[in-house]
């Protein structure tokens, strides 16, 4: 089994002390939590990321498996950080994990993860890319790459597969996040989850990555990699993690299951309301993950802080004069209401039993006195649902999962945030 190796090497620096790093690389290390290897005081390109950023262009691995519809906040700090590295230089390297997406990652999973079907996986995929556009640089030619990782793991045979079970140990995988957990309490562990760290090391190897990005909870997937690299002959990349992201609600790590989370794709209004109410303790984080804003430069006022952060990061997904005008809705959302940071009630799903009805849920909600007269508003198209109006009284929602975190309207004055 080889892997092909014939990118020209970078030429390592002069070595000399490690210098201040350009104001064009700041932006890599902004909200890092790990580097590794990371040796400051090495002139080693292969030990000191500072010193191989300035040795020449970079290729920069962030692989996204397509699990899932939609994309949070979340999700997009990696490809944050990928656009910062886009900006430095850089080639930026999005691989779409189609073939990892069909086993799932189980790292920090109690239980063996839902396999997804090759149509599932595709369609998730496209809305993904969509879900980034605003983030990524699309436009300059060669600094981005979009791949799909069955380019190579489709092909594999059962020799090239044993191949890559061979360079890992059963002490090896169970050290791994989870394992040891699931295999002391019982729960099974199937060995198909065991492939999934060495397709993702592989990976690596096949886009010649000199960087890989991924949160705190992927060093060891990451590291993998790096011993794969090794082993078909390559430079090991560099590992970069990010911090997990915790959700609106300021406890738990944001989580659409949880309802704590910023869909990239929600619509102004729902957007801007959410992040408006980020509690005080996270709101130095999320200026310091979700833009670039100088940190010593913000208002003093922990209020004008969550409208200018509310403010930035939608303008982000939805431009500077959508932004505004969501700012100025939720102003006035609730008659006689000039709070924006209370302006969205929130409506408990607890109580209704799924599958569930829209007109039923509606008139459950404050908004309506009744089903009949739910029914009535859908039908004159005075309903929204996250921004989107709604027009069949009968469609079903499976679950408080297909509508957590979403504002439901009636009117123009009468809103409801939608709450598991």
């Amino acid at each position: 089994m080889t892997a092909v190796n014939n990118r020209p090497q970078p030429v390592s620096p002069t070595p000399s002390s490690p210098a201040k790093l350009p104001s064009e690389f700041q932006g890599i290390y902004r909200g890092v939590s790990e580097v590794f290897p990371d040796r400051p005081d090495s002139t080693d390109p292969a030990e000191n990321l500072r010193v191989r950023l300035q040795a020449g262009p970079l290729r920069v691995k962030l692989g996204i498996d397509p699990t899932g519809a939609e994309i949070h906040l979340g999700h997009s700090l990696p490809v944050r950080k990928l656009r910062a590295f886009q900006d430095a230089g850089h080639t930026a390297i999005l691989l779409i994990g189609d073939v990892t997406a069909q086993i799932g990652d189980p790292t920090g999973k109690s239980e063996v993860r839902r396999q997804l079907t090759p149509a599932q996986v595709k369609a998730n995929a496209e809305t993904y890319i969509d879900q980034v556009r605003p983030i990524l640089d699309f436009e300059t030619p060669g600094r981005l790459e979009i791949r799909y990782n069955s380019e190579w793991l489709a092909s594999l045979d059962l020799s090239q597969i044993l191949e890559l079970l061979g360079t890992m140990t059963v002490g090896q995988t169970l050290a791994k996040e989870g394992f040891a957990q699931r295999y002391e309490q019982g729960n099974p562990i199937y060995l198909h989850e065991f492939l999934y760290p060495l397709m993702q090391g592989y990976d690596s190897v096949m886009l010649q990555a000199d960087v890989e990005l991924g949160g705190t909870d992927q060093k060891f997937n990451i590291a993998v990699g790096r011993d794969l690299q090794r082993y078909f002959g390559q430079p090991p990349q560099f590992g970069m993690l990010l911090p997990l992201l915790l959700g609106t609600d300021g406890s738990q790590k944001m989580s659409k299951s949880l309802g704590n989370y910023v869909g990239l794709q929600e619509a102004p209004l729902p957007m801007y309301s959410k992040l408006e109410k980020v509690p005080d303790t996270l709101i130095q984080d999320y200026f310091e993950l979700l833009t670039l804003l100088p940190l010593d430069q913000l208002p003093e006022s922990p209020r004008e802080q969550q409208k200018l952060l509310a403010l930035e990061v939608t303008s982000q997904f939805h431009g500077a004069d959508a932004a505004r005008q969501a700012q100025q809705d939720a102003l006035t959302l609730v008659q006689g209401q000039t709070d924006a940071a209370a302006a969205v009630p929130e409506f408990s799903l607890a109580a209704i039993e799924f599958p569930a009805k829209l007109f039923y849920i509606l008139g459950a909600s404050p908004l309506c006195d009744s089903s009949s007269d739910a029914r009535r508003q859908i039908q004159g198209g005075a309903v929204r649902l996250a921004g989107e109006k709604m027009g069949d009284v009968n469609q079903v929602f499976n679950s408080p999962a297909d509508l957590a975190g979403k504002v439901l309207q009636m009117g123009k004055k009468k809103f409801v945030r939608l709450m598991p």
